[in-house]
């Protein structure tokens, strides 16, 4: 019984929706009402400050993990992430994710911290998961994005 289905967001009917990750706007009664269901129900505007309590939470430190997440507004992992999907339309593991990539980004230049060292901080067990991660988003791997951009830094 999720309020997201017939609300009209999936077909893209929301004028105030984006890609953005904080595209979540608070209910002004621009989304259409669909199938009976009107925007002004109380449990689509609870699911709405769940979803901007969630980015807020994503751009506060510490980083968060979706189970986290998930065990503090007391849903499940896969409901948490249709919802958060639903009402932004980016998904909540690769916002997530590209939180973590450029933590570690900044960490790699800001800091003498070993790549190892990073990829705990930022969450990942196993280095080798971080630096695959890490090349898929930057392009190229860790070591070498932390010489390119500390570089000219040190020749000034």
């Amino acid at each position: 019984m999720c309020a997201f289905q017939s609300s009209g967001r999936q077909n893209g009917s929301n004028p105030t929706s984006s890609n953005a990750p904080g595209a979540a706007a608070p209910n002004q009664g621009s989304q259409a009402s669909t199938n009976g269901f009107k925007p002004d129900q109380p449990e689509l505007i609870v699911q709405e400050r769940r979803v901007r309590k969630i980015l807020e939470m994503i751009q506060s430190e510490p980083l968060r993990r979706i189970e986290d997440l998930a065990r503090e507004f007391n849903l499940s992992h896969s409901h948490l992430e249709h919802l958060f999907k639903q009402e932004t339309g980016v998904s909540l593991g690769q916002l997530l994710t590209q939180k973590k990539l450029s933590r570690a980004a900044h960490l790699l230049v800001h800091t003498n911290l070993r790549i190892k060292e990073i990829a705990y901080t930022v969450g990942y067990e196993h280095t080798s998961s971080f630096i695959r991660a890490f090349e898929r988003h930057f392009m190229q791997a860790p070591h070498r994005y932390r010489q390119e951009t500390t570089a000219p830094r040190q020749k000034g």
